[in-house]
């Protein structure tokens, strides 16, 4: 497995962020690194993603991906930007192959055996699962995965408190991403506190885990 992913099996959370000014990279990546969370997912869904992943590279304590990536154009400027990882919502032939040409470990979204099974032709070793909730959760996680064992899953979507620790249990669980822990309505408010506050309590929420779900 890739050592960026790796890294993100050791800390199980991945915090995914939609920055609308590169203003914010940085109080937030304060208000995570304070926390414990040296992780941050930046999606593609703001014109300020690639300023913001610039911007949070130059900072070699933080772990910087970039998310909602859905064409080469945007994992070419993800990666020339600085990110260490990539992921995708859906499985994009395209840009999976980019990435690995590149070197960057990419974890495209999949929800059936048919996904899984392609991604692993393309010999990878861990997905996103989404969305998790929507598409069933932990339950069809179970259902969905058991048929490909060399393969660890990073469920995204719908993932809370209230269900973070059954899915970081779930042994074919590298880690989970989500949106609760830096939502855009807190960062656009800068509640930096509070963001740091649910942060430390998913460090603390993963930590607890045992055996644990990360690599």
């Amino acid at each position: 497995m890739h050592r960026t992913l790796e890294q993100i099996g050791r800390l199980k959370v991945i915090p995914v962020v939609s920055l609308a000014d590169a203003g914010e990279a940085n109080p937030l990546a304060d208000a995570l690194l304070g926390a414990g969370l040296p992780c941050v997912e930046v999606t593609f869904r703001t014109t300020a993603a690639a300023a913001s992943i610039r911007l949070l590279s130059q900072r070699a304590e933080i772990l910087v991906g970039a998310g909602t990536v859905l064409r080469v154009d945007q994992a070419r400027t993800a990666v020339e930007a600085g990110a260490a990882f990539l992921v995708s919502p859906g499985f994009n032939p395209a840009v999976v192959r980019f990435c690995l040409d590149q070197g960057i470990p990419v974890t495209p979204g999949v929800c059936t055996p048919s996904e899984i099974a392609t991604a692993l032709d393309f010999g990878l070793e861990v997905v996103k699962f989404f969305p998790a909730e929507a598409f069933g959760g932990l339950n069809t996680l179970k259902a969905v995965s058991a048929p490909f064992p060399a393969v660890r899953f990073i469920p995204t979507g719908g993932i809370g408190p209230s269900n973070l620790i059954d899915y970081l249990r779930f042994p074919r669980v590298l880690a989970c991403g989500g949106t609760w822990i830096a939502p855009p309505e807190r960062i656009a408010k800068r509640e930096y506190a509070q963001i740091r506050r649910l942060a430390h309590e998913a460090v603390r929420m993963a930590a607890a885990i045992d055996p644990p779900g990360g690599g």
